[in-house]
């Protein structure tokens, strides 16, 4: 072969050359800009070992803490300020005020006046009054209170303690704990639990004889841990130690609430997810949607998509790697669902057989806070009563109010639909809407007054709270 033959061929060796190693770039460069791109699957082998992890979020853990306690304190009053003479059913302080802070320059009459195009041009909209980020919302996942941990750790050596972060609510702010349990099937028992708090350890002792097999065994189910994505025995977990799990009832306490808080598993990307304030499940018997936003259609439904989804973030892979546990629909869920529709609201001695306040028992001011409930207040048009819900659900449209924004890794935006709540037993169950961002009655009141564009006045808000008190 001639020099200049070679010289050639070693020239087109090379452009070939240049041109693979370019294509093989650019789908590199394409694979690097694709992982980069925001996906609805997480990644099942965690980058790092589990002890580097541990290190990691631990050294994190304080830093985080102390950036969503200034937030909690820049959009609220945390103090523990009760109502004299009001508590829960077993006798709880209940947190009286308006906890939301107001913008500087501004009242509550002067922001009901207001359009809401005025208040969001001028960035009016009360902080308190927005999306409440999760603990750690880049994170998410199930998040206990201290009381509750104690507890269960106390009775059955189950530790719901995550290394990673806490709870943020201070306690006096929660519904009491434990709650008491009412059954529609025996209310001449009235509080069945014995003031304990039911688990595994003791439901059998409390409810044999009282239930039937089925709901007995309904109720076992309740309070038997099975994995979840935070508390499981895989090296993907945010407890110190491989773990059982968590059961429905470490949320619904006692088949109410504790207020645990959690991520909606149903949207993505994570910056958009919802906190989850656990609502009560009392009541469930003459509601028709389950879930505060998911609308699902009946109590089995909730039942089964919480073990197959929400405990899992919606993720069935990541359900399958960490264990987790399908319920048997004609059985399990037929028995779980059985007996959580026998649980019933707290007693309101102040109510007739309809739902009104009886004349006899009630307060004037009670008396006027009921004819704002029905009239101006336009609360009656959701909440029907006798058990104040319509079974429907409805969307605020609060994004007219303020701009879009990020707040610690949570965007703050629109709510879309969320579910009528039963107000029977209100004054249980605070914090209030879907995520907890209202501490109080008082604060419930005055977000709907303006999301409502009622212009109620001072005395008509302090009465529509006597009145929701005595539901």
């Amino acid at each position: 072969m001639s020099p200049g033959k070679r010289l050639r061929l070693l020239l087109g060796w090379f452009v070939a050359a240049g041109v693979a190693f370019g294509v093989l770039g650019a789908y590199w460069v394409t694979e690097a800009t694709e992982a980069k791109r925001p996906s609805s699957y997480s990644s099942v082998v965690p980058a790092d070992d589990f002890e580097t992890i541990v290190k990691r979020m631990q050294a994190e853990k304080p830093k985080i803490r102390e950036q969503h306690m200034r937030l909690l304190e820049e959009r609220y009053d945390l103090s523990n300020r009760p109502v004299p003479g009001v508590t829960m059913s077993r006798g709880k302080p209940i947190q009286g005020g308006v906890r939301v802070k107001l913008p500087p320059g501004v009242t509550w009459q002067q922001l009901a006046e207001m359009s809401p195009e005025e208040i969001r041009k001028q960035g009016l909209w009360p902080k308190g009054f927005l999306p409440l980020p999760h603990p750690n919302h880049p994170e998410g996942g199930m998040v206990f209170p201290q009381s509750h941990i104690d507890e269960i750790k106390r009775q059955e050596g189950r530790d719901l303690t995550r290394f990673d972060l806490d709870f943020d609510l201070p306690d006096h702010l929660l519904p009491e704990f434990p709650p008491p349990i009412y059954l529609t099937t025996r209310s001449d028992l009235g509080d069945v639990s014995q003031g304990q708090l039911v688990t595994i350890q003791n439901y059998f002792e409390l409810f044999n004889g009282i239930l039937n097999p089925k709901q007995l065994e309904g109720l076992r189910l309740l309070v038997t841990p099975f994995p979840q994505q935070q508390f499981n025995a895989t090296d993907d977990r945010r407890s110190l130690k491989p773990h059982l799990g968590v059961t429905c009832f470490d949320c619904h306490v006692n088949g109410h609430t504790n207020g645990a808080t959690h991520l909606v598993g149903d949207i993505r990307p994570q910056e958009f997810r919802h906190r989850l304030d656990t609502p009560s499940l009392r009541g469930v018997n003459i509601q028709r949607l389950f879930g505060s936003q998911r609308a699902l259609k009946s109590v089995e439904d909730f039942t089964e998509f919480e073990q197959r989804a929400a405990y899992f973030d919606g993720d069935p892979v990541m359900a399958t790697k960490k264990g987790v546990n399908i319920l048997e629909r004609a059985s399990q869920v037929h028995f779980m669902a059985e007996f959580m529709a026998l649980l019933d609201f707290p007693p309101a001695p102040k109510l007739d057989v309809l739902g009104r306040l009886d004349p006899a028992k009630a307060t004037p001011q009670e008396l006027r806070g009921q004819k704002v409930f029905f009239e101006k207040g336009r609360c009656a048009e959701c909440h029907h009563p006798p058990y104040y819900t319509d079974n429907l659900m409805h969307n605020f449209r609060t994004e007219r109010f303020f701009e879009p924004h990020m707040v610690l890794g949570h965007m703050m935006t629109g709510d879309g639909p969320i579910k009528t709540f039963p107000l029977r037993g209100i004054k249980d169950s605070p914090p209030y809407m879907h995520d907890g961002r209202l501490l109080t009655l008082e604060d419930t009141v005055e977000f709907h007054n303006l999301v409502l564009g009622t212009k109620l006045s001072e005395q008509e808000k302090q009465d529509l709270v006597a009145f929701l008190r005595c539901l």
